[in-house]
């Protein structure tokens, strides 16, 4: 009898963690942001999360860029009277020669190694694995993680993918597939870029 006060105690401390993380990071509306692109009444925000200081509000004392993972945060902004689907929608990290397709949160633990910064190598981790948490296990990188499956008029949608990749410059966050619910037709491709725009 002894194991149920306790479940439910470790199910409570889960909870907590969970509206905590929820409640503790907060971004602007992505028409605030330098990064963004509007695609008719669909405004789109890009902001990569890529410092300490910028990973810190977000995730805690983990930063995903020192495991090889790049969070990209985007907000997506519906001024239209449409709803819009995004169930079918589609996210790529492009630069020059080359696309990186999003990792699911829920894969990153399994990641089988990390790249240092900068160097393209991986490095097999150990088998058995560690006993050490792994970072890329961390409860903020579930809950952050975009989930959202349609945007209702005069609403807003926002959550981060993850790259196996780094920054590199002239990069863009590439999207397809989002499509208007009544005529499912599809709206325009959109790439957002990553680099803030070099003042005139």
């Amino acid at each position: 009898m002894a194991r149920k006060p306790l479940i439910l105690a470790l199910c409570g401390v889960a909870a907590a963690a969970f509206l905590l993380a929820q409640s503790t990071f907060k971004h602007g509306p992505a028409s605030s942001y330098p990064s963004k692109q509007t695609i008719g009444t669909l405004k789109i925000a890009a902001v990569r999360y890529e410092s300490d200081t910028d990973t810190k509000p977000a995730f805690g004392k983990v930063n995903p860029n020192e495991y090889g993972v790049l969070p990209v945060l985007l907000i997506f902004e519906n001024t239209g009277e449409q709803t819009l689907l995004l169930d079918r929608m589609k996210v790529a990290y492009q630069f020059p020669g080359n696309e990186v397709l999003p990792i699911a949160a829920t894969d990153l633990p399994y990641l089988m190694g990390v790249k240092r910064p900068g160097s393209g190598v991986k490095y097999p981790m150990p088998i058995p694995l560690p006993k050490k948490k792994n970072p890329l296990a961390a409860i903020e990188l579930q809950t952050r993680a975009f989930g959202a499956k349609s945007i209702i008029k005069n609403d807003s949608a926002s959550g981060f993918f993850y790259f196996e990749t780094r920054y590199r410059k002239s990069a863009v966050i590439y999207i397809t597939g989002i499509r208007e619910a009544i005529t499912n037709k599809e709206v325009f491709f959109a790439e957002v870029p990553l680099d803030e725009p070099t003042p005139e």
